[in-house]
């Protein structure tokens, strides 16, 4: 399965559109999504989007508590209450709806920022002060040996002789 990776800039013209990056488009016209599922993020100040393996971690995740739960119904709640979709157009646009520009912050300008399986769309100085402290955490889980995931040889991150 091909992940949403990498990071894009795109500015929302006068009508309020933004494009979705090409990559991204691609992947979800794979799954033949012609629509883009965005909820606002529960741990940080932005919005969460993907398309069909994004809304079945929703679900699968929802799936584990007893269907009459009390904690089943406020995660559903707080997962799927205040999602929207949005219709992607001909151009790979699409509109934010008010509610979730004002969540996020966004303005003019979104920052797409993938995850795998899910990207986010960010107000570009909250992404900056997200992104900064990502790589603090990323080298501190790296240098406790607490992740694989590590800088390759010659690429910094060690003792280089």
């Amino acid at each position: 399965m091909q992940a949403f990776v990498s990071k894009y800039v795109n500015r929302l013209d006068s009508k309020g559109r933004v494009s979705i990056p090409a990559p991204f488009r691609q992947l979800l016209a794979q799954d033949g999504q012609d629509s883009l599922f965005c909820s606002p993020s529960l741990d940080q100040v932005s919005i969460e989007a993907g398309g069909l393996v994004y809304q079945q971690e929703i679900n699968d995740q929802l799936n584990q508590f007893d269907p009459f739960s009390e904690e089943r119904e406020m995660l559903s709640t707080a997962l799927l209450g205040e999602s929207e979709t949005f219709k992607i157009d001909k151009d790979g646009r699409i509109v934010l709806s008010e509610s979730i520009k004002e969540y996020a912050g966004i303005t003019d300008v979104v920052v797409f920022v993938g995850q795998g399986t899910k990207f986010r769309l960010w107000q570009p100085d909250r992404y900056e002060v997200h992104r900064k402290e990502a790589q603090k955490l990323a080298l501190s889980r790296i240098r406790q040996g607490k992740t694989n995931v590590a800088p390759k040889e010659g690429q910094g991150g060690g003792d280089e002789a």
